[in-house]
C-alpha cells in the first residue's frame, strides 16, 4: 500500500507544480491586463505619451528610466529607483483609480500589488548577483518597451529627450509592458529570469492594442523582433535611429 501511494505521488507531484505555476503566470497576465486599463485611461490624458520618469544618471546627463513607471519604491540604488516612491510614478494613480499614493516622505514602502507579478523569481543582475524579487528590487515585476536588447541607449516606445511615442507600425504586435524576463538576453547576458519554466525564458507581455501574451518565448540573444512581439516601432526603425 505505501508503495502505492509513494508511486501515485510521485505521479501526481510533477503535474501538482505546472499548475501550480501555471495558475502563477495566469494571475501575472491578469494583472498586465490591469496595467492595460489603466494606460488606458493614461492615454486619455497624456495622448499617445507613456508615463515617464527623467533622472540625472551621470552628472550633466538625464535620462528616463522605465521601471519607475509604476510601482513602489524600490531597493536599487541608483537611477531614482530608491528614491521615488508610490507617489512619484505616473501609473499609479491611474491603477488606483484616481486615489493618490502615499507620499514618498511617509515611513514604510507603499505596496501596489498590481505591479507584483506571483511568477516574479529575481534573477542575476548585473553588478547585484542574484536577487529574489524584481518587485522588491525596482519596485515592480514589470517594465516599459523603453529600449532594444541592443542597450539602454536605443530607445524604442519613449524618445531619448521625452515625450510622445513614435508612429507604430503594429500595434498587434509592439509590446508595452512586460515581465522583466523581456530583457533577460540584454547585450547577450542572461539575467536567469526563468520565471514561468526552469530550462527556458518565457516573458508575458501587455501589447498596445491591449492584449496580452501569455508565456511567450524569448529566444537567446538579441532578438528584437520574433513571430510573436517586437520592441520596434516599425520594422525600419535600427534604420531611421541610424544603429
Amino acid at each position: 500500500m505505501i508503495a502505492i501511494i509513494a508511486v501515485l505521488v510521485g505521479i501526481l507531484l510533477p503535474s501538482l507544480g505546472a499548475a501550480r505555476e501555471q495558475a502563477k503566470s495566469v494571475a501575472c497576465a491578469t494583472r498586465l491586463q490591469q496595467l492595460g486599463v489603466a494606460l488606458g485611461l493614461y492615454f486619455n490624458d497624456f495622448d499617445n505619451t507613456l508615463p515617464q520618469v527623467r533622472v540625472q544618471v551621470a552628472p550633466g546627463f538625464d535620462s528616463n528610466i522605465g521601471a519607475l513607471f509604476g510601482g513602489k519604491k524600490g531597493t536599487l540604488p541608483a537611477y531614482g529607483i530608491n528614491e521615488f516612491g508610490a507617489e512619484r510614478r505616473p501609473l499609479n494613480a491611474y491603477v488606483l483609480g484616481g486615489v493618490r499614493p502615499q507620499p514618498d516622505s511617509e515611513p514604510g514602502n507603499m505596496e501596489i500589488e498590481a505591479f507584483h507579478s506571483p511568477a516574479d523569481k529575481g534573477g542575476n543582475i548585473p553588478g547585484l548577483g542574484a536577487v529574489r524579487s524584481m518587485y522588491d528590487l525596482l519596485g515592480s515585476s514589470y517594465t516599459l518597451n523603453d529600449h532594444t536588447l541592443d542597450g539602454e541607449q536605443f530607445v524604442t516606445l519613449i524618445p531619448q529627450q521625452g515625450g510622445q511615442m513614435p508612429p507604430i507600425a503594429m500595434p498587434t504586435k509592439t509590446w508595452v509592458i512586460g515581465t522583466h524576463s523581456i530583457y533577460n538576453y540584454q547585450q547577450n547576458g542572461d539575467r536567469g529570469h526563468r520565471w514561468f519554466r526552469k530550462n527556458a525564458v518565457d516573458a508575458n507581455l501587455l501589447f498596445l492594442d491591449m492584449h496580452v501574451g501569455l508565456t511567450l518565448r524569448v529566444p537567446f540573444g538579441v532578438v528584437n523582433t520574433t513571430d510573436d512581439y517586437t520592441f520596434l516601432p516599425s520594422p525600419d526603425w535600427p534604420q531611421r535611429m541610424g544603429w
